[in-house]
């Protein structure tokens, strides 16, 4: 059976009246984030994030994201709290506490907790004159804006500010701690976003395991060197063991006629492609697959060219890289 009623008119209402809710959101930015930044960033223990209903579930994905860009984060339930979970809460921490309202009286003993022992307490509410909104240190205004459903009583608008504050708090925390995508993978290091965040360097072959030969060494010698290392190239160094070329299959192609009479330094192809070995791995990927390659020598961005490992696309697709 077909309905008819106008869904991708409703859900464009949606998303619109959502959207001018955030740029409400952005407008109405002021001091008070600045403060709370400042606050959040000079804690020497965690941020624990709490709230209940939609608010809890929008806490615990600000805690997540918190906690995986470089600021410890913890989400309480202010409903355990009040039976034995105050205990997880020093006063080294930060309270950020969730309410649109600012009356959920879930929040009652952990805010009275914050106060008694001095626990700095930041909400995020559109209430400023609230239950929660006025115990609070700093507190993040939320705009009055309506709720998306179109009867004010499910929260969509406002749980969507809530969680694009969260996002603002993490994200000016983090480049405030200059935090990058390799700190980032620390805390991240499994599935493709983990593997989209490995080195060169943790993936490349170092040391002994490179096919490596000088400008003079024969080719018989350099086949030889390419057949053991299994990787299709070799290196060829200069006499002061920077990357003077490669040989690739194609150059022994190339060169078939009296290649054994040829040295590595007749055959190579000079200024072949490089890449540093703090590079991600993915940059390595792009690279390869835009030069139509199979494999990448790491050398170091500054200073002579020396190789210090040999990337192979295999290594990259082995841990889910395409």
């Amino acid at each position: 059976m077909t309905i008819d009623t106008p869904f991708i008119d409703i859900a464009r209402r949606v998303i619109n009246s959502e959207a001018e809710a955030l740029n409400s959101l952005a407008d109405s930015l002021d001091s008070s984030f600045r403060d709370v930044i400042n606050i959040l960033n000079n804690a020497t223990g965690r941020v624990i994030v709490t709230g209940i209903g939609k608010s809890g579930h929008i806490s615990r994905k600000i805690a997540a994201t918190l906690a995986s860009t470089g600021t410890p984060s913890q989400f309480v339930h202010p409903a355990e709290a009040s039976h034995g979970d105050l205990g997880m809460i020093t006063s080294n921490d930060v309270v950020l506490a969730i309410s649109n309202s600012g009356e959920a009286p879930e929040l009652a003993d952990l805010v009275a907790y914050s106060r008694r022992f001095k626990i700095p307490l930041v909400g995020i509410t559109k209430n400023p004159k609230s239950a929660l909104g006025s115990q609070c240190d700093v507190v993040l205004l939320l705009p009055d804006c309506p709720e998306a459903c179109g009867t004010g009583i499910v929260p969509t608008t406002s749980t969507t500010m809530t969680l694009a504050m969260g996002d603002a708090i993490a994200i000016a925390l983090m480049e405030n701690k200059s935090f990058t995508a390799v700190h980032f993978r620390q805390f991240h290091p499994g599935g493709k976003l983990g593997a989209q965040l490995i080195s060169v360097s943790e993936l490349m072959h170092p040391g002994a395991e490179m096919p490596i030969v000088s400008l003079n060494t024969p080719m018989s010698e350099a086949l030889i060197e390419m057949s053991q290392k299994s990787m299709g190239v070799v290196a060829v160094l200069s006499e002061t063991g920077t990357l003077a070329g490669i040989i690739t299959d194609g150059d022994l192609r190339r060169h078939m006629d009296g290649l054994l009479n040829l040295t590595a330094a007749d055959v190579m192809t000079t200024s072949p492609a490089t890449i540093s070995p703090e590079a991600l791995a993915v940059e390595a990927m792009a690279l390869m697959n835009q030069r139509k390659i199979t494999c990448v020598f790491a050398v170091g961005a500054k200073g002579p060219k020396i190789p210090s490992g040999i990337l192979h696309i295999h290594d990259c697709l082995r841990v889910g890289l395409a």
